[in-house]
């Protein structure tokens, strides 16, 4: 049983403001390029890192005591304290100005933007909309809008629809496997302590899904990184993207796009080639 959710009340946390500053270090750099499936090299300082690195730097650190049972600091502090027990990265926006390179001190300044309620078909759904900006030395290096949602505890999933839609058709596609040290890797890169990408006993017999569930940021870097290696290494200028349904370890994922007016349609896709999220790309 949750308390109740008070949106007055959420919405005094619009406007405020932290910030953190990382370095950049050569073994982040390898291990992230190990993750997302690249030529893990030899990096040396000046190098340039890859595009969603940021994610990867100074991630708040809390005592074991102030952790929720769900493996997220307790709610409340920067964040507002949504009453409602599931957690998960929802959708966003980036923006590309500079690539992060070895070495870089980069400093993140974050403004919570928004706090909404809806009605969805598990129940109420609280989204909280927060601006980062990251920089360096030489100035303004990613610019991100980050949306979370929050819901109900909920006995049963979303209604399946009674026919999928056939797969969409890509022009370009990668292909990897999704297995539980995939999804470990990228919970130690990010120290995300949430219990969905890595305990099995919870997400399956707590949360309902039914495995192990593929972080929204991680299928996010793989879509700006397939982008980038179409254009030539050239990250694109925005990219909006959002999570359509969950996508679990255990079987092979994909990575697609589409060339489209100038610009490019991105999605993973499960096993079956039903896309897990989308995203639109501009150069």
């Amino acid at each position: 049983m949750t308390d109740k959710l008070d949106l007055d009340h959420l919405r005094q946390w619009i406007g405020k403001t932290t910030e953190a500053s990382d370095a950049v270090t050569k073994y982040l750099v390898m291990g992230l390029r190990a993750t997302l499936f690249q030529e893990i090299g030899e990096p040396k300082a000046g190098d340039a890192a890859p595009w969603t690195t940021h994610w990867c730097l100074a991630q708040p650190v809390f005592p074991m005591s102030q952790l929720g049972p769900d493996g997220h600091p307790t709610r409340g502090g920067f964040l507002p304290p949504v009453p409602l027990p599931r957690r998960m990265w929802a959708g966003g926006e980036l923006e590309f100005f500079d690539a992060l390179r070895i070495g870089d001190e980069a400093k993140r300044s974050s403004k919570i933007a928004d706090v909404t309620v809806k009605s969805g078909s598990t129940g109420t759904l609280c989204f909280v909309s927060v601006n980062h900006e990251v920089t360096t030395s030489r100035g303004l290096a990613v610019r991100e809008r980050q949306d979370i949602v929050y819901r109900e505890m909920t006995s049963t999933q979303a209604a399946a629809p009674a026919k999928a839609s056939p797969p969409p058709t890509a022009q370009h596609r990668e292909s990897h496997v999704s297995d539980p040290v995939l999804l470990f890797r990228y919970s130690a890169l990010t120290f995300n302590g949430h219990r969905i990408h890595y305990d099995r006993d919870y997400v399956t017999k707590v949360e309902g899904y039914p495995g192990l569930i593929f972080h929204g940021p991680l299928q996010a870097s793989f879509i700006v990184e397939l982008a980038a290696k179409l254009r030539g290494g050239k990250p694109p200028k925005k990219l909006t993207y959002r999570g359509v349904q969950p996508l679990f370890e255990g079987g092979e994922f994909s990575i697609n796009a589409n060339d489209k007016d100038g610009g490019m349609e991105l999605w993973t896709a499960n096993a079956e080639g039903q896309p897990t999220m989308k995203g639109t790309a501009t150069w």
